[in-house]
């Protein structure tokens, strides 16, 4: 079976109670992805739970502890046909306990929609969805200005919120004038997949129009193949079933692979012995493609979470300690040497310290203001020597840029994010 279109990850984010699941779950309604009676049997459970009004947000949050909270935990993913391309979404949580899976979540899109609620407007983790975007090298943004019925569909207001929204998007080097922003209703269908009748001085795109609109993502399987491990399933005949989303390269039946960094940060080697994606079993995937597979020779004891799957021919290194280009988003204080957060890589967590503060940068024109300085502090950029606690796979954002960016958490908030820019391997 050949992909006819190309497939586009596209993440929807922002604050908890924003409207993200009832925008994605209204566009797998009327694109006809949900059928009309199972639509019944979720408005029903709905309204049993007390949550008239939630079905169309049940269609993305399967779990039923989400549903009993009404809150999205985990990421789930959908897929939706448009003219252009193949479109995975990824319903990222917006609830503060829940940023690592929305960091996961965005470190493999290719587009995005913040989804803001008119009538709350620009919330605190609003600036941090945004930084996060940016530095998971999202560049393609859209903003959807929901709940629109709560707002009498009014466009002065529309505009007062898009013009809070502007600021900040500057303030993270987005330009808001190339930023398209759309009114819409999750909960009633304006705008999700067709036009609004309410809103005569909207003219700009539906959400599913908008899906076309953003670019086509950067083909990234002409890199040597990378697969980081979401989750680990054991699967009754057939085994140990790791899934991911391949970040590059092409994979293969038959491909030799090697699991890294592994239990002992030596890797383990390995052999593709099925891929399947959407309950279809494909001969090879490319970078983009979301797939669960079995290898021969590596079983549940050898793979976890965080570790990276690649051509055994071509490794991606574990890496001893790395330069990296930081940007300070939220520290409660200043960060200075000898610090040591966690750090959010592809899907892997492991602590590194801050071992050099090498020089203090300006965004806007890359130059260098400050060598070594003794400390920085919020919305500083900088060029850092970090070493991991632990075995971490790595690349530069030149070998691979895909393999290269983290974001850095303390105590449950993101504190920096950035990317990395040179390595010294492990001996």
């Amino acid at each position: 079976m050949a992909k006819e279109k190309p497939n586009m990850n596209v993440v929807f984010v922002g604050h908890v109670d924003a409207g993200k699941s009832t925008i994605v779950g209204q566009l797998m309604f009327q694109s006809g992805a949900i059928p009309e009676q199972q639509m019944k049997k979720l408005k029903d459970e709905a309204e049993k739970h007390g949550k008239s009004g939630f079905e169309f947000a049940y269609i993305m949050d399967k779990i039923k502890e989400e549903r009993e909270r009404g809150v999205t935990i985990d990421l789930a993913y959908k897929k939706i046909m448009t003219q252009k391309y193949q479109i995975t979404i990824i319903d990222a949580p917006g609830h503060r306990d829940f940023v690592k899976n929305m960091i996961t979540g965005a470190s493999q899109a290719d587009s995005a929609f913040l989804v803001i609620a008119g009538p709350s407007g620009v919330q605190p983790q609003t600036t941090e969805h945004l930084w996060l975007l940016r530095t998971m090298g999202v560049k393609n943004i859209a903003v959807a200005i929901n709940k629109m019925d709560t707002l009498d569909y009014s466009e002065e207001k529309f505009n007062k919120v898009k013009e809070d929204v502007s600021k900040l998007l500057k303030g993270v080097g987005i330009n808001p004038d190339n930023t398209p922003f759309i009114a819409c209703s999750g909960l009633k269908g304006d705008n999700v997949t067709k036009k609004s009748d309410k809103m005569s001085w909207y003219n700009g795109p539906t959400i599913m129009d908008q899906f076309d609109k953003f670019p086509a993502p950067e083909q990234a399987s002409d890199l040597a193949m990378r697969m980081p491990v979401q989750d680990v399933y054991e699967i009754t005949g057939i085994g140990t079933v790791p899934v991911g989303k391949i970040e590059t390269g092409v994979m293969k039946q038959g491909m030799k692979v090697k699991v890294l960094p592994g239990r002992t940060g030596e890797g383990i080697e390995g052999e593709v012995k099925t891929i399947e994606a959407h309950h279809e079993n494909l001969p090879e995937a490319e970078a983009g493609d979301n797939v669960g597979i079995n290898i021969r020779g590596v079983g549940k004891k050898d793979i976890a979470r965080g570790d990276v799957i690649c051509d055994a021919s071509d490794p991606v290194p574990i890496v001893e300690e790395f330069v990296a280009t930081i940007t300070v988003i939220n520290h409660p204080t200043v960060l200075a040497k000898g610090y040591t957060p966690v750090f959010h890589v592809h899907t892997a967590q492991v602590p590194c310290q801050f071992i050099e503060l090498i020089e203090k940068i300006d965004p806007k024109t890359g130059e260098v203001i400050q060598e070594n300085p003794e400390f920085l502090k919020n919305g500083d950029t900088a060029k850092v020597k970090i070493k991991p606690i632990g075995n971490l796979a790595l690349e530069t954002q030149k070998s691979n840029a895909f393999m290269s960016k983290f974001a850095v958490r303390d105590a449950g908030a993101t504190v920096a994010a950035g990317m990395c820019t040179e390595i010294t391997k492990k001996k």
